[in-house]
């Protein structure tokens, strides 16, 4: 008995009951991926009829043996076959093959063209996920051809000996659009998707479709949700938020950096972005409203009003207080901006500055000498000189009577830079 059999090469089998009587043919196999890393096979669909088909399903404890045919112990007078398809929650053939997985290792989508299964003490468990063209070729029945071919062709060729399998316990499931089965519930298997960076998992889901992504998206965790969202391109973003409920979309939009917030809200029609808005928190949005009333590609328009500052008797122990409670924020915890009472822009201190500096010092002697900083107004390309002639990677953004509205990052300024550069030279393509 082989210790590991494809899915492929079992599926269409013969059936036959404990006395040799044929019953028709292996179907699909139903497995139970709760509390196994290896979901293990409890049951097995049993198909007969052409124009009139019939289905059974029989527990797996009445298996023999899976050999050139599939023998069972019981008779086919215990059977009972039934004109409708089973509703199981979760098989191989339905809910498997062919269907996208997201390879958690290599942190990629792939396509499972056929299931590879381990047999153990006549226990059979879905060990690997084939996704190679080999498995494909396979599922046609052309092996023995392709391989005379190939040989014949280029002998040494990867494809005879090379198989692309992915371990179970290193794929998660793409869960079909609106049914989350029970393998995508599985502890296990969230986990799985946890441990991926969010920007990785933002790039994994541009490799999917729409109704794909909506499913793996709603799948993710509310925190990891909005860290993913955060990180996806603005125009997956638009599209990814036409499928959602709107109040779902304005708390995702509340969560990601206020600059990015802006940036979508700018793109959404002015009655959806409002609309979105009124069901904010006020303070939230009250910020973003003061965002979106600056020019797109001024400083004003590309800031965030998410920084760190400190008033102007804060000392160094301070200034290390404030980036431990800030920690794990969507802000940037190198620059400290220095304010008065009237939040009027004093000065710039960074980490690397006060770090070897006795805790009493106060901050405001650890400032840059020279006040680097844009106005609201202030156009793009001015702000991209500065902070290349400061080798600077933020600058504080200031009204006309010098309070500090938010600070612009080089991310946002190369971000809009490239994508002009890009639109003009698509032109000259």
């Amino acid at each position: 008995m082989k210790l590991f059999i494809y899915f492929s090469t079992i599926v269409g089998l013969s059936v036959l009951d404990a006395q040799g009587k044929r019953m028709g043919i292996l179907h699909d196999i139903v497995m139970n991926p709760q509390g196994d890393i290896y979901p293990k096979a409890t049951q097995l669909i049993i198909k007969r009829g052409l124009l009139m088909r019939e289905f059974a399903l029989v527990s797996w404890e009445d298996v023999t043996h899976i050999e050139q045919e599939v023998r069972l112990k019981i008779s086919v007078e215990g059977i009972k076959f039934q004109r409708e398809p089973f509703r199981c929650d979760f098989t191989l053939r339905r809910d498997i093959l062919d269907q996208q997985i997201v390879d958690t290792d290599n942190q990629k989508v792939e396509r499972v063209n056929d299931i590879h299964l381990l047999r153990v003490d006549n226990q059979l468990y879905a060990a690997h996920m084939d996704v190679g063209m080999r498995a494909l070729v396979r599922r046609l029945g052309w092996t023995a051809v392709v391989d005379v071919l190939v040989r014949l062709v280029k002998p040494k060729a990867p494809y005879l000996t090379h198989e692309e399998l992915v371990a179970w316990k290193n794929t998660q499931v793409l869960p079909k659009l609106g049914v989350l089965k029970s393998v995508v519930k599985l502890g296990v298997s969230k986990n799985k998707l946890s441990s991926i960076p969010p920007i990785a998992l933002a790039d994994i889901m541009q490799d999917l479709d729409i109704f794909a992504r909506l499913s793996l998206f709603k799948s993710l965790d509310t925190a990891l949700q909005s860290k993913v969202f955060a990180d996806m391109p603005l125009s997956a973003k638009q599209e990814l938020i036409e499928q959602i409920d709107e109040r779902e979309v304005s708390q995702l939009i509340a969560t990601i950096p206020a600059d990015e917030a802006t940036d979508l809200l700018m793109k959404l029609p002015r009655e959806q972005s409002q609309q979105l808005m009124r069901l904010m928190e006020t303070e939230t949005s009250k910020k973003l409203r003061k965002l979106l009333g600056f020019a797109e590609d001024s400083a004003g328009g590309l800031m965030t009003t998410e920084y760190l500052c400190v008033k102007q008797d804060a000392t160094v122990a301070d200034g290390w207080a404030k980036i431990k409670e800030n920690a794990n924020a969507q802000v940037s915890v190198y620059f400290l901006y220095i304010v008065d009472e009237a939040h009027k822009y004093l000065g710039t201190t960074s980490l690397r500055r006060f770090i070897n500096e006795d805790s009493t010092v106060p901050l405001i002697k650890t400032c840059y000498r020279e006040d680097i900083y844009v106005y609201t107004d202030a156009p793009m390309e001015e702000v991209a000189l500065l902070l290349e002639r400061y080798k600077f990677t933020s600058l504080p953004v200031l009204n006309q009577d010098h309070i500090l509205q938010g600070v612009i990052t080089i991310d946002d300024v190369l971000e809009e830079l490239i994508t002009i550069a890009w639109s003009k030279y698509k032109e000259k393509l």
